[in-house]
């Protein structure tokens, strides 16, 4: 955990003494991140306890749950209070959106209120006299090149081949005069996106989930589930480097990303420059599909397992009610601390390292007294990490209930014995659901163009993140692109807390 805080230390440095480091030369940046390296390395001290629960370890201090956030209820009543307002205000000029001739297009614009979107990402210092663009505009053209142009840059997204004044279509949805040559430079986007706030990015997903819930998608029988996803930057050396204790703490032009162990694939390098995004699914139990709810975006150095708490955390603060997750084996809840501060439950595949406990079958997870009891026992409890069972034989059924202890506790484990046992109904069900988690991160990387990271830090990485996801659920919404395609409905009764 040292190297950790030694990276927060040098990273408080740069920020708080460089405010305009991305502006350096490259040259200048070399040397300034090894003084500073090398001046936090001499001076660390090495014996100090570190809080294994502080954000700021694990790069998402900036992340956490704070005043402002709004739960799906106060959004709700949020966009009542704003319809029924008589107020008059900026942006609530009704547009026939005659030029929007895409169906897609034309679904999205209706849906978006500028009125209420106005309000969720413009500050109290906000002045529209001095500037020439509103907020929703930028909004806007960033929901706009995230569908119909996720492939090309913003340097040429912001062209006339794109915004230009004979594409009225592009410039009606985004709120561009029809009669001026007035265009968004793509400096302007990078500076909204840099300005927009991580309260103001998570009620922008919130006003969406509010009319994704309306919209029916998720069905009646939904779980959700938790996975990531590597995003690599362009960084791909770094600026300095030092071996601490056989640790290796590197420092990137981009201060807050760092190298990590990528997903095993043919195609690509063992290891990742960049950010994993941690994200919070929902799965429609029925038809398989899953969508993004809420996201986290990390260092690629981190274990997955740091954020599976802080993601938790984060979504019982806008409303969201999580009450199983299904997630690979690197988010198993390894205390049942998770459970005891949140009363959410966490399924993983059982862990092949975990040595299955003696008379348990190997296939099925029953479990049974001794090797010569042929009766399974039944789950009745758990409590203080341990699972209690119970002989499942009728009085008269079992010659050996004189002698038999009838009784039997088995510790919380990684494998079969989690805080939903192996043998659960329907977990397997579960588990296979699970494989659908990665559908959203498809979508974000192919659909919405995040497969290349054309943005230079954290903030706005995630912000892209965040308004692509906004993407992805708006395009779920509208309907034009799904594939007619059947899909056999399956009733799951999903397992219950132990």
């Amino acid at each position: 955990m040292f190297e950790k805080n030694i990276k927060k230390k040098v990273n408080k440095q740069l920020k708080k003494n460089f405010p305009k480091w991305r502006r350096l030369p490259k040259k200048e940046k070399k040397i300034i991140a090894k003084q500073v390296l090398e001046a936090v390395v001499a001076d660390y001290d090495f014996s100090q306890l570190l809080n294994i629960n502080d954000k700021s370890l694990f790069g998402v201090e900036g992340q956490a749950p704070a005043e402002g956030m709004m739960t799906l209820e106060e959004m709700a009543q949020f966009i009542e209070r704003h319809n029924f307002s008589n107020i008059i205000r900026l942006c609530d000029v009704k547009r026939s959106a005659c030029n929007i001739t895409n169906e897609e297009l034309r679904f999205i614009d209706k849906m978006l209120d500028n009125k209420v979107l106005t309000s969720l990402i413009t500050s109290d210092s906000y002045s529209p006299q001095m500037r020439d663009y509103y907020p929703i505009q930028f909004f806007r053209a960033e929901l706009l090149k995230a569908i119909k142009y996720p492939e090309i840059s913003y340097r040429k997204y912001c062209t006339e081949e794109y915004l230009g004044i004979d594409r009225k279509e592009n410039r009606e949805f985004i709120g561009l005069p029809l009669h001026k040559k007035t265009i968004i430079d793509h400096t302007q986007l990078c500076q909204f996106r840099r300005n927009l706030t991580f309260i103001q990015q998570v009620n922008l997903m919130v006003y969406i989930l509010h009319y994704f819930n309306q919209s029916g998608r998720l069905g009646d029988c939904m779980l959700h589930g938790i996975d990531s996803t590597e995003l690599a930057n362009d960084c791909n050396y770094p600026l300095a480097s030092v071996t601490v204790n056989g640790k290796k703490i590197r420092i990137y032009s981009d201060i807050d990303c760092d190298c990590g162990k990528r997903r095993n694939k043919r195609d690509k390098s063992t290891y990742v420059v960049g950010y994993r995004l941690h994200t919070l699914t929902a799965i429609d139990a029925k038809t398989g599909h899953s969508f993004p709810l809420i996201s986290l975006l990390a260092p690629a150095n981190h274990h997955d397992s740091r954020f599976l708490s802080f993601l938790v955390e984060l979504s019982q603060c806008i409303g969201i009610d999580v009450k199983l997750i299904s997630a690979d084996e690197a988010y198993h809840d390894n205390d049942g601390s998770l459970y005891q501060n949140t009363g959410v439950l966490v399924s993983t595949p059982p862990s092949s390292t975990v040595k299955l406990p003696e008379h348990v079958n190997s296939e099925t997870g029953a479990v049974f007294i001794d090797e010569e009891c042929a009766t399974p026992m039944v789950h009745i409890g758990f409590s203080e990490q341990m699972h209690e069972y119970k002989c499942a034989a009728q009085d008269g059924e079992c010659d050996r209930q004189a002698t038999c202890p009838l009784y039997r506790d088995i510790p919380l484990d990684r494998g079969y014995f989690q805080q939903i046992p192996y043998a659960t109904e329907n977990i397997k069900e579960v588990h296979e659901i699970r494989k659908n988690i990665e559908r959203p991160f498809n979508l974000l990387k192919n659909q919405v163009g995040m497969e290349q990271v054309r943005v230079r830090s954290q903030h706005s990485t995630l912000t892209r993140c965040t308004i692509s996801n906004i993407a992805i659920l708006l395009i779920e919404m509208a309907g034009k692109r799904r594939k007619q395609k059947k899909h056999r409905a399956k009733q799951l009764d999903l397992p219950k807390a132990a």
